[in-house]
């Protein structure tokens, strides 16, 4: 079974790189260490009812200095615990990146091999 992404990729001819944030590290992601506190004054302690209330006043956060937030349900069902085998992963065309290759990497399509 191929995975989403790799779909997406060979249907779309698209070069896609992923960079991961290492786990217990979102100190490190400037954009979610600004935003953070907007987000909680918004919330004021208003009950969160639903997920689409939480997308709500997540979407309504906006800082003075003019930063905002784009903020979408996504209400797809995505299976869970999806196996990727390794004959999968050997079939990707993927380059790691220099910085942290164990968490950064580029996917790209096949050449198109040509006949003779």
């Amino acid at each position: 079974m191929e995975n989403r992404t790799a779909k997406t990729r060979r249907r779309n001819g698209l070069t896609i790189s992923v960079c991961h944030y290492p786990p217990g590290t979102s100190k490190w992601n400037k954009i979610e260490h600004r935003l953070f506190c907007h987000i909680t004054q918004n919330w004021r302690g208003r009950p969160l009812t639903s997920r689409l209330a939480i997308v709500e006043l997540i979407a309504a956060t906006t800082t003075q200095t003019g930063l905002t937030v784009r903020c979408e349900l996504d209400a797809n069902i995505y299976a869970k615990g999806v196996k990727v085998s390794d004959a999968e992963m050997a079939a990707l065309n993927m380059k790691a990146d220099t910085f942290h290759p164990e968490w950064n990497y580029t996917i790209s399509p096949r050449t198109p091999e040509v006949s003779r």
